[in-house]
């Protein structure tokens, strides 16, 4: 008989380091998770993660690097994680076998998984990767059919909850050009609807309306199992996917200089191609004192380490065109203007309160507002709501067909340097708004 699991409350860094079976709480199994954005978003809602599955080995490692109990030398290390999902779901599931056997031992029995979540690759759904693939029809992309084998994976596990997330470019994509629009998204639904036993709902989010400092629009279907969804929840049309996603803050997103303000270094030998290596002013803001929290839960003080604030080196003429950026609010003249340039100049605070950027995997898309340069890693992490502990394994950045790959020629492989893995995260906080919300729907469910 499984053991009974009982709630860990607490700051987050010390759920982190507890090895599991030591009072789990609800738990979640990730499937395509990158460098951990969404699961870290659900630990600070206090779920605790107890599979992940991740197929880019440094985004694999960024996960794991920050989860002491799922490595530091541990078997669990490699009985709970996963590079492919095809492993989860060939071989007559004799993987899922031996995860459930897993689970037992953790005293989490058949049917006692709290939730499942999931953001399989959008390379074909999202418009730039879509472009930077070298525009093969998507149903020849193998990572667009990867929902399939998410569904397949919660119809064995029977988790309380599923969250499959993906961008907003999944709504209108086709299959191939003249194909009808949506048509993807479509079958998408149907795959998730058919899972035996379930109710779904879906709805656009925008990160803004949660505390993220960007716009970022992710659409999101929910799926709540029949006998949780009977005991306390009555779906209501006024609500977001009927009550199943959490209704958007009161609070504003925050404003760019009292996100990154405190990072901000004068000394131009650190900045123009150099390293800040300890943080430069004390915190200021409440989001500010969020991200410099230590593992310890101590708060980061000036003059502290501060990790991936590295910065690029830019020729002369990128700096003159930045500062000319800077003094014109984002303008630059007909000379400077290049085919591909598309650049633009954060704002220190947002226009009517509102966020008007998304983060992508490209750290040269903005400029910093008040230095002329693009973000370093620690900043772009800032921008999806990582606290500054978390790290990052891999390179900084890559280019070309190692970080789009070509898919014509059969390269579907991808680099994921660090940048890429940040901007292809859901950002934490509305990870965290979301499994709060859905703390609530189990707990009282049960």
């Amino acid at each position: 008989m499984p053991t009974k699991r009982t709630n860990i409350d607490g700051p987050i860094e010390t759920q982190l380091q507890l090895p599991i079976g030591e009072g789990i709480g609800p738990v979640v199994v990730d499937l395509f998770a990158g460098c951990g954005g969404l699961s870290l978003g659900m630990e600070q809602a206090g779920f605790r993660s107890i599979y992940v599955n991740e197929l880019d080995p440094d985004a694999r490692d960024s996960y794991l690097l920050n989860r002491s109990y799922l490595s530091n030398g541990s078997d669990l290390r490699s009985r709970f994680n996963s590079s492919d999902i095809k492993s989860l779901t060939t071989n007559n599931g004799d993987k899922l076998e031996e995860l459930r056997i897993g689970f037992n031992s953790l005293g989490i029995g058949d049917g006692e998984i709290d939730l499942v979540t999931g953001g399989p690759p959008c390379q074909g759904f999202s418009g730039i990767g879509y472009r930077r693939s070298y525009a093969v029809d998507k149903h020849q992309l193998p990572s667009n059919h990867l929902f399939q084998d998410m569904a397949y994976v919660i119809a064995q596990l029977k988790p309380k909850m599923f969250l499959f997330e993906n961008v907003k470019g999944l709504l209108t994509a086709r299959w191939r050009d003249g194909g009808d629009k949506g048509e993807i998204w479509e079958r998408v639904k149907e795959a998730f609807a058919a899972i035996p036993g379930y109710q779904t709902r879906h709805a656009l989010l925008r990160a803004g309306q949660y505390g993220v400092p960007q716009n970022r629009p992710r659409i999101m279907l929910v799926g709540i199992r029949e006998d949780i969804a009977q005991m306390n929840w009555t779906p209501n049309p006024d609500l977001i996917a009927d009550g199943l996603l959490p209704e958007a803050h009161e609070n504003p997103a925050p404003d760019l200089i009292d996100v990154l303000g405190d990072l901000v270094d004068d000394n131009p030998n650190n900045w123009k191609g150099g390293v800040t290596s300890s943080y430069p002013s004390p915190a200021t803001s409440t989001i500010q004192k969020y991200f410099r929290r230590k593992v310890t839960g101590k708060l980061a003080r000036k003059g502290d380490p501060i990790t991936e604030h590295e910065y690029t080196k830019h020729s002369d003429k990128i700096y003159q065109k930045f500062e000319i950026m800077q003094g014109t609010g984002g303008d630059i003249p007909p000379e400077m203007k290049t085919r591909k340039f598309a650049q633009r100049l954060l704002p220190q605070r947002w226009r009517n309160g509102r966020p008007t950027i998304t983060a992508t995997s490209l750290p040269d898309d903005f400029v910093h507002f008040s230095q002329p340069r693009i973000l370093t890693v620690r900043e772009w992490a800032r921008l999806q709501t990582f606290p500054d502990w978390y790290q990052f394994c891999g390179k900084r950045t890559t280019g070309g067909t190692r970080r789009a790959g070509n898919p014509r020629c059969g390269l579907y492989e991808r680099e994921l340097p660090k940048y890429t893995q940040i901007g292809n995260a859901v950002p934490v906080l509305l990870a965290k708004a979301i499994g709060a919300h859905f703390r609530k729907l189990i707990a009282n469910g049960e």
